[in-house]
């Protein structure tokens, strides 16, 4: 990955930014790799691997920015891609994190299962994307060009003002991987923070590069995160209503894994489910602590359109 696409970002970014790898306690020779190619680009040795949340919170700690861009280690930048993004954070100081758009790797004219054209939520906590709504990904015909008000940005390459990221302590180490970012977007809009997509800016992901999609655990930390995500932060009024129907709605994704001879899968949303049991108190807490914001998508719920009403592009949902 870093042989692959670690020459993009220096080339298009050096000029506006300083690059840093974070090692996430790596044991072949990436280090000494960035080192003898590399010697412009700074190296943070994390100790441990605590996943993507306490990985990049152990490593910004030491790195002293206006603004940070974290971006995944199978991405391909492009020319002028940071640009457009540092032109809306000098004119929208409310502005807190952006997303450029993300599109496939390995097919340049698709949006790209992470991030998309940016990031919603609906009323249970599902999230989906412009440009992609569950495992439907639309063609990149410059429908989302724009610059635009979301709800979560993408972790693959994820733009935050480094005092709003230390002023909410970062990811939550407790998701380890996946949807951290987010539990970071909504709790940065309860601070009355703005989250944008920039389609002026373009980056190539290849998705899956750390687990794939038929991996497990990938399953296990979705729906585990998801759920959490949902015990964290949705309002009260919903609280018990969203967290029943979730429970159930994940019941009827485990019987549809057993039903295409996934059972593996089945196991991991059980997995997924002892998890937060056990974990359903210490959340609670963090709850407590939290703001919740009230203006999610309390009118749409994308698995009902998707799935029944067959709506599989995002201008289609109501």
């Amino acid at each position: 990955m870093l042989e692959q696409f670690l020459p993009s970002i220096v080339n298009f970014s050096s000029e506006l930014a300083d690059i840093y790898v974070a090692d996430n306690a790596s044991t072949d020779n990436s280090i000494a790799y960035i080192k003898e190619f590399f010697p412009l680009v700074h190296v943070v040795e994390n100790t441990t691997n605590g996943g993507y949340a306490k990985g990049y919170n152990d490593a910004l700690k030491s790195i002293d920015a206006d603004i940070y861009c974290l971006i995944n280690s199978d991405i391909e930048v492009t020319q002028n891609w940071i640009s457009p993004i540092l032109e809306v954070f000098k004119n929208e100081k409310n502005t807190a994190i952006i997303q450029p758009k993300i599109l496939d790797y390995k097919q340049k004219d698709t949006f790209e299962y992470a991030g998309a054209g940016g990031g919603f939520i609906d009323l249970y906590g599902y999230p989906y994307c412009r440009g992609r709504v569950f495992n439907d990904l639309e063609r990149d015909t410059n429908q989302y060009n724009d610059i635009t008000e979301i709800f979560w940005a993408s972790g693959a390459c994820f733009f935050i003002r480094s005092e709003v990221y230390h002023l909410l302590n970062g990811f939550d180490e407790d998701y380890f991987a996946h949807q951290e970012e987010v539990d970071l977007c909504w709790r940065a809009q309860n601070e009355g923070y703005d989250i944008k997509y920039v389609g002026s800016s373009s980056v190539y992901h290849i998705g899956g590069a750390t687990l794939q999609e038929t991996n497990p655990q990938k399953t296990f930390l979705n729906f585990r995160n998801s759920l959490l995500n949902v015990i964290k932060n949705v309002p009260k009024q919903w609280f018990l209503f969203v967290v029943f129907s979730r429970l159930v709605l994940d019941g009827v994704a485990g019987i549809k894994f057993l039903v295409e001879f996934r059972p593996i899968h089945t196991w991991a949303i059980v997995r997924a489910h002892i998890s937060v049991y056990k974990n359903f108190y210490k959340f609670l807490q963090k709850r407590k602590k939290l703001q919740k914001k009230y203006n999610y998508n309390l009118h749409t719920s994308v698995v009902w359109q998707y799935f029944i009403l067959r709506r599989k592009q995002f201008k289609n949902l109501r």
